[in-house]
């Protein structure tokens, strides 16, 4: 239950910026760590939510961190990017630098 109270309590922060994917209603979210009362099953398999345009920032925003994408990461349409660190980012890259500043570090 802590996991679904720290849920709700943090769904007013923004989603992780490193988010890609869509949601393809699987409905694995609407069931941590029990079956929400609005979650129904389609003539096609699809879960969807009957109180949809209602639903709450929680369920709009799950998930909102990439650990709480552990919980369902099998089957949820949605992940995260790693994110690079500052330093190996700009090691990476030679041809972003002016042609000054490449001559400078290798000299």
């Amino acid at each position: 239950m802590l996991p679904k109270l720290t849920r709700t309590l943090t769904s007013l922060l923004p989603v992780e910026n490193t988010r890609t994917g869509s949601c393809n209603q699987c409905g694995e979210c609407c069931r941590l760590p029990f079956e929400c009362f609005f979650l129904r099953t389609g003539t096609d398999g699809k879960s969807f939510c009957s109180a949809y345009r209602f639903r709450p920032p929680t369920c709009r925003k799950f998930p909102r961190t990439s650990a709480q994408l552990e919980l369902v990461r099998d089957v949820c349409g949605f992940s995260f990017a790693e994110a690079r660190s500052r330093q190996s980012a700009t090691t990476e890259c030679d041809d972003c630098l002016p042609a000054a500043e490449r001559q400078g570090l290798s000299g």
